[in-house]
């Protein structure tokens, strides 16, 4: 999806230089001229040459004197050392640089016209892989790209990292004078960078392991065979099972049920990359080089070719979303959904409550003069379905190391603010024809099964259902908005450390759905759970109140035998248990079976 545009690449000159130093600090003195063109001490150099000093010695890392009179921007060192012979093709030890890659890399278009004179290469690359176009793109440089232009510089030229142009250099750095001076010169403003598929990338990594691990065994000692039957457990060739609980997430194809996919989670991250400028623009926020990129020609609705996300996805999914309603306004399309069928409305919602994670998520979009609601609106008035469903599970949405216990998939916008009990947001899209009843999709995965089977679990998938309730086929409902707005996923994971929504918005929301909307209080979700069931995992006394006050039955069990009381009582390790909450729940009438995970003992 759209945060994967590649921000790595070739290492910054400062750190290359940096780097220099400290490696080789306390080196011998091999190369006077060159520390002398360093330090921009023009007489040093002058009496050196007429000593004879080679203009060619380099320092250990490579550097020679052409080298550091081209980063300081010395015109007259240069003179003087090409004069004398100097070499303007020579390369840093370390990465590959050449004079008029440092020269370009700081801006200097004199500098560089005057090596390109001496015949410098415009389109060499370093062996990090660009050329002076990108460092003259990255450095803002109208002057120093027109110089390296007429030389015969490449507008277009791809990286070696992952094929990106010059112009995406200079959309990503908000180079604007960059940006529009290769618009100006015809930079090709569609083409795309490589893509990255993470399920081959994934497959590789557990060949590489597996291989790995037949070479560790292989280079053991061989045991007595009856010593291999005590180890093994059984006779020798029975074999054991694989002890990687890991295994069912892998990216191997299985036969899955009818209905939506079920996709690993390497599978839901899928492809990613083949951004263009505007995308890059659109990541980072960069709303001076979008304005120059749309004016030039740049498609607003050109589709990434990893996961299919349009510019306003990524500008939205990245929380820019004053450069998203600028976009908007500039005729992108707000219906174009990547590949896992997330679109700007939803995504917009899912930025604004993103969840707590052990890793920094994005966040411009506390920084935006455009807050969510507006951009929703505007989102809505120009024609965003308020009932675009997603059709897996958002991988970004905890970027597959959260425990949210609650899939995504089939979710629309109007259960995205319900799961963040957001009334303002649900508000505004039932007001633009949302449909309130519409649930995710019960997903059902052959790898659950195939790795409790493996395994082993506490409760078989196929023991008896204590529930009463009729079985729930694959794709069919899953999870209302009730259940989202009142806690789903709180009795059965950790999402409660990392579940972000509307400050004491719980109640306010139940509300809505039953005395304005019309749900029904004693809903069950595809685990059999109610909304009192997930009001009592979270401690919330009053909207249990509410609910029986609503007709909700709070003597409901769930599918796995799990009464109300239950989901108070620290029903997942790490859950604390809520000993006023069982109280209340006893005293209305639900049993407690003492189940308590956390309580030691």
């Amino acid at each position: 999806m759209a945060l994967l545009g590649n921000k790595g690449g070739p290492t910054s000159l400062l750190g290359i230089i940096l780097v220099f130093f400290v490696v080789f600090a306390g080196a011998p003195n091999e190369a006077p001229i060159a520390d002398a063109a360093q330090n921009n001490d023009i007489s040093a150099v002058r009496e050196l040459l007429r000593q004879g000093a080679d203009p060619n010695a380099a320092q250990t890392d490579g550097l020679t004197a052409l080298h550091w009179s081209a980063l300081n921007n010395d015109i007259e060192i240069v003179d003087i050392l090409l004069f004398a012979g100097a070499n303007p093709s020579s390369t840093s030890r370390l990465g590959g640089y050449t004079p008029l890659h440092m020269a370009s890399r700081a801006g200097h278009s004199d500098i560089a016209g005057k090596l390109l004179e001496a015949g410098a290469d415009p389109n060499r690359f370093t062996s990090t892989g660009v050329t002076s176009m990108h460092f003259a793109a990255e450095s803002n440089s109208s002057e120093l790209i027109q110089v390296l232009v007429a030389a015969g510089g490449d507008i277009n030229s791809l990286d070696a990292y992952s094929s990106r142009t010059p112009l995406m250099f200079a959309s990503t750095h908000n180079a604007v004078a960059a940006v529009g001076t290769l618009i100006d010169l015809d930079a090709d403003l569609g083409l795309a960078n490589d893509i990255k598929d993470y399920e081959e990338i994934s497959k590789k990594a557990t060949e590489t392991r597996n291989r790995r691990s037949r070479i560790r065994e292989a280079a053991k000692d061989p045991q007595p065979e009856e010593d291999q039957e005590d180890s093994r457990g059984g006779p020798p060739g029975s074999g054991n099972r694989s002890s990687n609980p890991a295994g069912y997430l892998s990216t191997e194809k299985v036969e899955t049920p009818k209905g939506p996919k079920v996709l690993s989670s390497i599978q839901q991250i899928g492809k990613q990359g083949g951004f263009t400028a505007l995308h890059y623009a659109a990541r980072d926020g960069n709303i001076e080089s979008a304005r120059l990129l749309v004016a030039g020609g740049a498609d607003v609705n050109q589709t990434t070719a990893g996961d299919q996300s349009s510019p306003l996805l990524v500008a939205v999914i990245n929380g820019n979303y004053d450069l998203a309603k600028e976009l908007l306004e500039a005729g992108a399309d707000p219906n174009i959904v990547s590949d896992d069928g997330a679109g700007p409305l939803f995504a917009t919602l899912n930025i604004e409550w993103s969840l707590r994670t052990w890793y920094p998520q994005p966040q411009a979009f506390r920084q935006q003069k455009t807050d969510y609601m507006e951009l929703m609106e505007d989102l809505l008035l120009a024609g965003a379905d308020p009932d675009q469903r997603v059709s897996t599970h958002i991988w970004y949405a905890a970027y597959n190391a959260g425990r949210m216990g609650v899939d995504f998939a089939g979710a629309t916008p109007f259960w995205r603010a319900s799961y963040a009990h957001d009334v303002e947001a649900m508000k505004l899209l039932v007001k633009h024809g949302a449909d309130p009843n519409i649930w995710t999709y019960n997903i059902i995965d052959p790898r659950r099964r195939m790795f409790l089977a493996q395994f082993g679990n506490n409760q078989s998938e196929d023991e008896e259902d204590p529930s009463g309730l009729p079985p729930v086929e694959h794709g069919g409902l899953g999870i209302h908005p009730l259940h989202a707005a009142t806690g789903v996923g709180f009795g059965s994971s950790r999402v409660a450390q990392q579940h972000r929504g509307v400050p004491d918005g719980w109640l306010p929301a139940a509300k809505y759905l039953i005395e304005e909307l019309g749900a029904d209080p004693n809903l069950r979700d595809k685990d059999g759970y109610s909304a009192l069931h997930h009001s009592a995992a979270r401690g919330d006394n009053e909207t249990i109140l509410y609910l029986v006050s609503q007709g909700a039955d709070v003597k409901v069990i769930s599918r796995r035998g799990q009464t109300t009381a239950d989901l108070a009582n620290s029903p997942e390790q790490r859950a604390q248990p809520h000993p006023i909450t069982i109280a209340l729940l006893e005293k209305l009438g639900s049993e407690n079976n003492h189940n308590c995970r956390s309580c030691g003992g």
